[in-house]
């Protein structure tokens, strides 16, 4: 389709066609006053990290979780985390919730405790799963958050684009390909989030056992880089050599289960030569490439909501793609919520475009150079010089992104939606970003640690007591508190039962899981 074409059709279509559903999973680290990484157990008042919808706990004990439920207004996503967020502070009095996606103050390895999720089948491979990680990746890895933000078409967008498309297959088999060339498209410029919204250029010097050379010393306890935008994102975050090797393929959804299944049954030597148990305790879940497919890190996933028992790729495989899960995204530390309102607007349609855009396979070679434009961008985004490599030629950053917020706002010119005026001021604000490198969080942060001579776990735990009495200054409603309170306690009979009802052994269990 032409993009005269597409922007024609788009002008014909109903309001209830463009209603983007979304949702969002913030992850932190809860700490005590002084920045430390927490010792205690994840809370009982806020019910079990198991079975809770809202409030779990993801890599380690400490990295509390957040999940909105999927909405098709923003500001309904915001107000949903702020009452999760303030329920937690709460019933969690001495604690803070720290608003770095680098982590807070560590004591080494073992100052990382393992997620517990009980004594169920299911409770133990999530425990054991993370305890394969500890041993592939380290336990500081698991101490690293991001912010997490899953999007989909209504379902009456499809079968309307399908028919203006004239094609003919199945709804499922269609849906599916586009979304693939959504990731495709969102692939090719994923860069674009890291330097608006990269927010991890310094992190504290107990995140690593020893400097890199890319990293300079700041103070007593900060390693930064001057034009980073995400170490997050960079090879100090989530990766291993294992993965480093690992090509999966994004151009349909066939090929992405092929690969990802592929590295879930290959043996890897060094997890071979580690071994499943010692002294009957299981060290790992198996000694493939991957444990499961949620192991591998990927800035983008398509998702599909699975049954009881079901593995992500088995769903996939059966029902095809029903969202978008993006996973590029820093905290905000500056923000209570580490996430404002106009990021969720922007994301909306950042996602819409690349939808709704031309996405032609990606070959070997162009794979290199995308991953080597998100590189560039984690180390030296904020570089007012920074050129990337486009398909035909090297563009500057600034330039190349703001031909991209050109085009998004001819998508919503032509849509017109409901909230067309926040969503124009949220793309004008991030236009202005892009010649402002100083304004983007990464930017924010460097110019604090530079101007006050100060160090990243000073910083982070001044603005974690901040959004503390921010909010709390306005305490969660008391009906709202109680309807918490009860999600948290059904969710421990929840866990209860579930333990009650293991039947046989958990090697036989884990055996059958694994063999899906």
């Amino acid at each position: 389709m032409s993009n005269t074409a597409l922007l024609d059709w788009l002008k014909t279509q109903p309001a209830e066609v463009f209603q983007f559903r979304h949702g969002v999973e913030k992850e932190g680290l809860r700490v005590d006053a002084s920045g430390r990484i927490s010792q205690r157990n994840h809370p009982v008042a806020l019910g079990s990290a198991l079975t809770h919808p809202l409030i779990t706990t993801d890599y380690s004990e400490a990295l509390l979780e957040f999940i909105s439920p999927a909405l098709t207004s923003p500001e309904e996503t915001l107000a949903c985390l702020r009452e999760l967020h303030q329920f937690a502070l709460q019933e969690n009095p001495d604690e803070y919730i720290w608003p770095g996606s680098m982590p807070s103050v560590l004591d080494g390895e073992l100052s990382v405790r393992i997620a517990e999720y009980g004594n169920s089948h299911i409770g133990l491979l999530k425990h054991i799963y993370r305890h394969g990680l500890w041993h592939r990746y380290g336990r500081i890895m698991q101490t690293i958050a991001g912010l997490h933000f899953n999007y989909s078409m209504p379902d009456a967008f499809w079968p309307a684009w399908q028919a203006h498309l004239g094609d003919t297959d199945t709804l499922t088999n269609f849906r599916s390909r586009r979304y693939f060339g959504l990731i495709r498209h969102f692939r090719r410029h994923s860069w674009l989030l890291l330097y608006l919204f990269g927010a991890s250029p310094a992190l504290d010097r107990s995140f690593l056992r020893e400097n890199t050379a890319r990293l300079r010393e700041q103070g007593d306890h900060t390693l930064s880089s001057p034009f980073a935008t995400t170490l997050r994102m960079s090879d100090m975050g989530y990766t291993n050599s294992a993965q480093q090797s690992l090509k999966v393929c994004f151009n349909s959804l066939p090929t992405y289960i092929d690969t990802l299944r592929q590295a879930l049954h290959t043996p890897y030597p060094a997890y071979e030569a580690m071994g499943l148990k010692q002294d009957g305790q299981y060290l790992q879940l198996n000694d493939s490439i991957l444990q499961i497919e949620n192991e591998y890190y990927s800035d983008i996933r398509p998702k599909r909501t699975t049954a009881s028992g079901e593995k992500p790729l088995q769903a996939l495989e059966r029902r095809g793609v029903e969202y978008i899960e993006v996973r590029c995204l820093d905290l905000n530390p500056f923000l209570p919520l580490g996430v404002d309102v106009d990021q969720l607007h922007f994301m909306n349609w950042f996602l819409f475009w690349c939808l709704t855009a031309q996405a032609p396979e990606i070959s070997n070679i162009e794979c290199e150079r995308v991953d080597f434009n998100k590189r560039l961008t984690v180390l030296y985004g904020r570089d007012p010089e920074l050129l990337l490599v486009d398909q035909t030629a090297v563009r500057p950053l600034r330039e190349w992104g703001t031909q991209i917020l050109a085009e998004m706002t001819t998508l919503l010119d032509a849509v017109q939606p409901d909230n067309a005026d926040a969503v124009r001021r949220a793309i004008e604000k991030y236009k202005h970003l892009l010649h402002a490198p100083e304004q983007t969080p990464s930017g924010q942060m460097m110019q604090l640690l530079n101007e006050q001579r100060g160090d990243y776990r000073t910083l982070i735990t001044q603005l974690a007591a901040e959004h503390r009495s921010t909010l709390l200054a306005e305490p969660l409603h008391a009906e709202r508190h109680a309807e918490l309170a009860a999600i948290a306690k059904q969710s421990l009979a929840d866990q209860s039962t579930l333990e009650a009802s293991n039947q046989g052994c958990f090697d036989a269990f884990l055996q059958a899981y694994v063999a899906q």
